[in-house]
């Protein structure tokens, strides 16, 4: 299956989008053909109506067309505020003078959504692989956009193997990532994980041999040992050391790798003063312009009797 409908900012700088946006008769054209379109919330008046930026002609959207909700649900304040200042997509509905006698192009961004539930959010199934965009970040996990700006959770300990303390160690808001649909509840809410895509223990593994002194993370410190992060899904454990701290970069020597354990064991050899804070483009060992589906991940070597995998 096609995907056509992306996460919110992906259609903003298409010329057939701005082609769209620019003049009354390609809105007109645009409503014709229910084309899904995108551009810039530049403001929400004191009615709670977002102001679209079309390139000098009014687009304005209403409070209750801002998202798509399920029966029960009610827009909040601040679902609409926080959409300013950023790429919103939508659908012409009409059009109407204000009470200055201005044309103004009435938008639905929850006709988009809704669009976008029936034919492509509805037909995915757990193992499929799907573009998404980090929308904000909670302790707990991060909220990707896999659609229209529909919402799905990625929990924390599906991000990676390595674990981290927050999402933040690992993604940047507006970050375009892929993730795979974990599960889907009776709500039809679907939950993504991400890890899947980052390789096995042995993929990752056979990028490092011992006797290199590379460079690590350092994810957590242990009374046994610190653990430092190689890869997001490979990390191993080094030998206390005094002066180091949670999320700095570190050099440190790569003593032996023990597949059959699924161990590393490492040395610290020095650490950077200052904690890192920016995060390396994202390695996937999927072919996520071929591959679309996985039934299954085995992260554990054959070799182990420790198995680590999911089923989809």
């Amino acid at each position: 299956m096609q995907n056509q409908y992306l996460p919110e900012g992906s259609l903003i700088s298409n010329v057939e989008n701005h082609e769209y946006i620019s003049s009354i008769p390609m809105l007109e054209k645009a409503m014709e053909k229910q084309k899904i379109l995108e551009s810039t919330a530049i403001l929400c008046d004191n009615k709670f109506q977002l102001h679209i930026d079309l390139h000098g002609i009014k687009g304005i959207m209403p409070r209750n067309e801002v998202q798509y909700l399920r029966d029960g649900e009610e827009t909040k304040d601040i679902a609409v505020l926080t959409r300013v200042g950023k790429p919103i997509c939508f659908k012409v509905v009409g059009f109407m003078r204000n009470e200055y006698g201005e044309l103004c192009a009435y938008l639905s961004r929850r006709a988009a959504q809704l669009e976008c539930m029936n034919n492509y959010i509805d037909a995915l199934v757990p193992g499929d692989i799907i573009p998404s965009r980090i929308t904000h970040m909670e302790s707990f996990g991060a909220f990707v956009d896999i659609g229209c700006g529909i919402v799905s959770l990625l929990s924390i300990d599906c991000i990676s193997v390595s674990r981290i303390s927050h999402p933040k160690d690992r993604f940047n808001v507006g970050e375009k990532i892929y993730t795979v649909v974990k599960n889907i509840d009776a709500d039809k809410r679907i939950y993504v994980t991400h890890r899947e895509l980052l390789g096995t223990w042995q993929e990752n593994a056979e990028l490092f041999s011992a006797g290199q002194t590379v460079a690590g993370i350092i994810r957590s410190i242990e009374s046994y040992g610190i653990f430092v992060e190689l890869m997001p899904n490979l990390a191993g454990l080094a030998e206390l050391k005094t002066g180091v701290e949670i999320n700095q970069t570190a050099a440190v020597y790569i003593k032996s790798i023990i597949p059959d354990k699924m161990k590393i064991k490492l040395i610290v050899i020095d650490t950077n003063s200052e904690v890192s804070s920016s995060n390396k483009a994202i390695k996937y060992f999927v072919d996520t312009q071929k591959t679309s589906h996985i039934d299954s991940w085995r992260y554990s070597p054959e070799s182990t009797s420790k198995i680590i995998e999911t089923v989809f």
